[in-house]
């Protein structure tokens, strides 16, 4: 946000930079999560319109615009009705997995292209190809963190043993409350940067012995 009262033209310039990683990173999570409902049994997204490449959809206007101005936005999550699942716990667990599987896939993809195209193709192009392999690293790191709403939250019913009952009614009740402190103190950052950190790491290290 200081950029946009110090230097407005640079501002532009990293907002129209990052905005195909916005909507790359948004779409492949949400459809990836749409994807798996829909196979595992739910048409929720499918009769929605969910299951699609474009982004509209799954853009939610004031959520992308707090990503790339503040660092912290939402998409629109992915209607998903358990009843119709076999296995709705287990279901659900696969479905909230889905979408920082995805996009990890999708920063991996990236950062091959980066270095496939670096030689030869201008810095802007470079520019926005990092941009969509760190925020859709960050974004998949960040929806892990174990709190509802984030993905991370739809995975302890499965994980946890059914004595933590308790405990995910209080999640369930206090989990976006404890985020946004998380989010607002900086706390997240402590989380998401180190393993960001770590996982590029070692996806640098298989991307150059593919490329």
């Amino acid at each position: 946000m200081t950029d946009l009262f110090a230097n407005p033209a640079l501002f532009l310039q990293r907002l129209l930079l990052q905005l195909p990683a916005l909507l790359v990173a948004v779409t492949v999570h949400e459809l990836a999560h749409a994807l798996v409902a829909d196979r595992l049994g739910d048409p929720t997204a499918r009769r929605l319109g969910r299951i699609t490449l474009n982004p509209l959809p799954h853009i939610d206007p004031l959520g992308a615009l707090c990503l790339v101005v503040a660092g912290f936005g939402w998409a629109k999550p992915v209607p998903v009705d358990a009843r119709n699942f076999r296995h709705p716990v287990r279901d659900m667990f696969w479905v909230a997995v889905a979408g920082p599987i995805a996009n990890f896939l999708a920063a991996f993809a990236a950062l091959v292209v980066y270095l496939w195209l670096r030689p030869v193709v201008a810095a802007p192009v470079l520019v926005a190809l990092g941009a969509v392999f760190l925020l859709n690293l960050a974004l998949g790191i960040f929806n892990l963190i174990p709190l509802p709403p984030l993905d991370g939250g739809h995975f302890l019913p499965y994980l946890l043993p059914a004595a933590a009952a308790g405990l995910l009614r209080m999640l369930e009740r206090y989990g976006m409350l404890i985020l946004l402190a998380l989010v607002f103190t900086g706390g997240t950052r402590y989380i998401v940067r180190p393993v960001t950190n770590w996982l590029a790491q070692i996806m640098i290290a298989i991307a150059r012995l593919i490329v």
